[in-house]
């Protein structure tokens, strides 16, 4: 990891995001904090055009990510890759325009069902200034993996084949740089949010299919960019998840009571703590033998976190 560092304008309270380079061509877009709704990007500049990984939850949050881009170079972005279907990384999509949009199929179709905020993002986490947003979907999807190349920069762009941060992650590998894209499969800093998808599949995805790459640097979903030790922090996490679930699950604890009482240990620090709840409710759920993500019931996982935090509206800084 290395390079220029440029900063985009704005007045963000949290301060501007920050565009790194990590390799010839390679760029990472990270947003402080990498809270709620404040996630990171990526783009690739080639002799003819750019490749953007992902948008950002709101529309001034992603004119401001193309302000970025456009103070590295002034070539067009043709095309633009999603990792997953959830907001923050796929709201901005439109803005990208003309940029033809890949995904996954079931990225798809899980944000086509997902939709824009409403009523239920407000009762979660307030007032968020989404401004003016349309939904676009891929318009190019792919069923296990595909290629997209950058002059002669192969960037390969996998799906993980089974439920992990959400039903359909995917993630972009560049080998010939060791740089990994690695949308919500690693976090940085914040506590990972597996409630839509699994808490054994993201373990079974992060052992079996990315600590093997080898990625020398990553770019993750949320918080700064960050070499392959970072793999392991999320490891730990999940398996304390797993541990709290199996003892509260034993002791008759509701999830949420679980992690009153037993509580996040070591990881108490991290921001967006009352993860914890949704997380234990997708492990209860495995631990009574569901696969991995099954449908479950989602809003109420949000009411308990919202509950868990003081029943106060979720810290989003959007």
């Amino acid at each position: 990891m290395s390079g220029t560092v440029h900063h985009s304008p704005g007045n963000d309270p949290l301060g501007p995001g920050t565009t790194v380079e990590l390799a010839d061509g390679v760029y990472g877009y990270v947003q402080p904090d990498g809270s709620w709704w404040i996630n990171n990007t990526a783009f690739l500049v080639g002799r003819n055009g750019v490749v953007s990984v992902d948008t950002c939850a709101t529309a001034a949050r992603t004119r401001a990510y193309l302000a970025a881009v456009r103070a590295v170079t002034d070539q067009p972005i043709r095309t633009l890759i999603n990792t997953h279907h959830h907001g923050d990384h796929t709201h901005g999509n439109r803005l990208l325009a003309p940029a033809t949009v890949i995904g996954h199929e079931r990225m798809r179709e899980a944000l086509i069902e997902a939709g824009l905020p409403g009523p239920a993002h407000t009762a979660v986490w307030g007032d968020v200034p989404w401004g003016e947003l349309e939904l676009e979907p891929p318009s190019v999807t792919f069923r296990d993996r595909m290629t997209v190349h950058v002059d002669d920069l192969r960037c390969e762009v996998v799906n993980v084949g089974i439920a992990a941060h959400t039903v359909s992650d995917s993630y972009v590998w560049i080998p010939e740089r060791s740089v990994l894209i690695a949308g919500d499969l690693v976090f940085n800093g914040g506590t990972p949010f597996v409630l839509m998808g699994s808490v054994e599949g993201t373990l079974r995805v992060l052992e079996e299919q990315i600590k093997p790459l080898g990625a020398r640097t990553i770019v993750p979903g949320h918080g700064p960019v960050c070499g392959p030790e970072v793999v392991d922090d999320v490891l730990g996490y999940l398996r304390h998840v797993q541990a709290v679930a199996k003892q509260g699950f034993a002791a008759g604890l509701t999830p949420l009571e679980a992690a009153r009482e037993i509580g996040l240990g070591e990881y108490a620090d991290w921001t967006d703590s009352e993860r914890l709840v949704g997380n234990l409710h997708r492990a209860y759920a495995e631990l009574s033998g569901a696969e991995p993500g099954v449908e479950i019931d989602v809003p109420a996982a949000l009411i308990d976190m919202v509950v868990f935090n003081d029943g106060k509206p979720l810290r989003c800084l959007a």
